[in-house]
């Protein structure tokens, strides 16, 4: 290769990556990474702890019941959106307010977490253990929206491939993190830690501006509040809160052509690879690998697999479209759970499971960055924190609950025939793509 096809070569790839750089996107990173931070300190770390300190099995399943806000976030989202907060938001703004209290509480609520005591007083740790939840759950809210507003409809797939690797690395210091620190210097100090890196992203959200969204006249609820005028006093105020926070994004999304489908659509995009996710673990058990093969291949070079999908389906976003990466990264996705039944039929060979998550997590990767791309368009700017919550939510409470059942198919069914299904469980959701794009003239 010559010196000026190689620097032609450099040049293109740097023009695809430049929009990983531009200020907006990088702020996204940051984000992500105080968005992913709080998860593991309630769920892996905090089960290693508890069984350090004796805790029993049973009590230590219950303690899952504590991530019960990322489920429900949709119930309070309304508030986040609209709420002001005295002092905060008059001076800082709806997104850059809310999301300093709730990362200051994160803040406070991680610490009283590391200062429990498991064994004896289970009760407080699991209290705070659900407070930094709540509070957690929340700054997704305020994260989510403030992305969805501040960046440009092109910058969406690179932003929620930067959201994704912030999220992912923002768990890897709270999981391996501070197991390391805690091995050396004990809970508390590991949890400590985790609480002072939260205040990253207090700095990140002081030295950036609040994101500029639409006046009232723009936002569709002059309708609304027409139908109230009538009403006076401060059950008058209320009922026009309530009618503008709650009432308005439910009614603005349903007077959409089509939101049935677009629903509808959202629970299938990814429910071959939910299917297929759900029964991974028993399947590597089965063909025989180690714990140690399946943390190194599945864990840490899934996460590397993951994060370059990621990357890759920011740029086809922001070079395709949205809808055109939605299909095209459907397919893939679609194609690489066929991974799984050749590895079913090589049975215990690491080289084969590599080569399987390389392709499966790449897909997977690419899949998520357009769909969350995706998910952000269909946000109207004026209620984005109640919408995107409600999508998302309906999305994790879908795929969850349809990909309950590949426990059932598994054990009915051999595993080769159970991945080829989970292949072919994928084809609804693209044919339904393909149905609203003619129907709807999407793109």
């Amino acid at each position: 290769m010559s010196f000026h096809s190689l620097s032609d070569a450099m040049g293109r790839v740097w023009s695809a990556l430049a929009i990983y750089f531009e200020p907006k996107v990088v702020v996204i990173l940051l984000l992500g990474f105080a968005s992913g931070l709080p998860l593991a300190l309630t769920v892996g770390t905090l089960s290693l702890w508890l069984a350090e300190a004796g805790v029993s099995k049973t009590s230590i399943a219950l303690f899952a019941l504590a991530g019960a806000p990322y489920t429900f976030k949709f119930l309070w989202s309304p508030l986040v959106d609209r709420m002001p907060i005295p002092g905060l938001t008059t001076r800082l703004g709806q997104r850059r307010g809310w999301g300093v209290l709730t990362q200051l509480a994160l803040i406070a609520s991680i610490l009283a977490l590391g200062a429990s005591h498991p064994a004896r007083d289970p009760f407080w740790t699991a209290w705070f253990a659900l407070a930094v939840a709540f509070w957690s759950a929340t700054q997704d809210i305020v994260i989510d929206a403030y992305r969805v507003e501040s960046l440009e409809e092109r910058q969406y797939g690179a932003g929620a491939a930067m959201s994704v690797l912030g999220y992912r690395l923002g768990m890897v210091v709270s999981g391996a993190g501070a197991l390391y620190l805690a091995t050396f210097w004990g809970w508390f100090t590991a949890y400590a830690v985790m609480a002072g890196l939260m205040g990253l992203g207090v700095l990140v959200l002081l030295f950036n501006p609040e994101p500029v969204r639409p006046g009232r006249e723009e936002s569709g609820l002059s309708s609304v509040d027409a139908r109230l005028q009538g009403k006076s006093g401060w059950r008058g105020r209320a009922v026009r809160w309530i009618a503008a926070a709650v009432i308005a994004p439910f009614a603005e999304f349903m007077s959409r052509k089509g939101w049935l489908l677009t629903l509808l659509f959202i629970l299938l995009y990814k429910f071959g690879d939910a299917l297929a996710g759900v029964m991974s673990g028993p399947f590597y058990v089965e063909l025989g690998f180690s714990k140690i093969e399946i943390a190194n291949v599945t864990k840490l070079f899934g996460l590397v697999a993951v994060l370059v999908g990621g990357v890759v389906g920011g740029i086809l976003t922001e070079r395709l479209g949205i809808i055109r990466s939605l299909v095209l990264c459907g397919v893939l996705q679609m194609l690489s759970n066929l991974m799984f039944v050749a590895l079913a039929h090589a049975g215990h060979s690491v080289e084969m499971l590599i080569l399987t998550i390389a392709l499966e997590n790449i897909a997977g990767g690419m899949g998520t960055s357009a769909f969350v791309a995706y998910l952000s368009r269909l946000c109207h700017v004026a209620y984005t924190a109640t919408q995107y919550a409600l999508l998302s939510s309906f999305m994790a409470f879908g795929r969850t609950l349809l990909a309950s059942s590949g426990g059932w198919l598994a054990d009915q069914l051999s595993w080769s025939t159970f991945f080829l299904l989970t292949t072919l469980a994928a084809i609804p959701g693209l044919l339904l793509l393909r149905f609203m794009v003619r129907r709807y003239e999407l793109n």
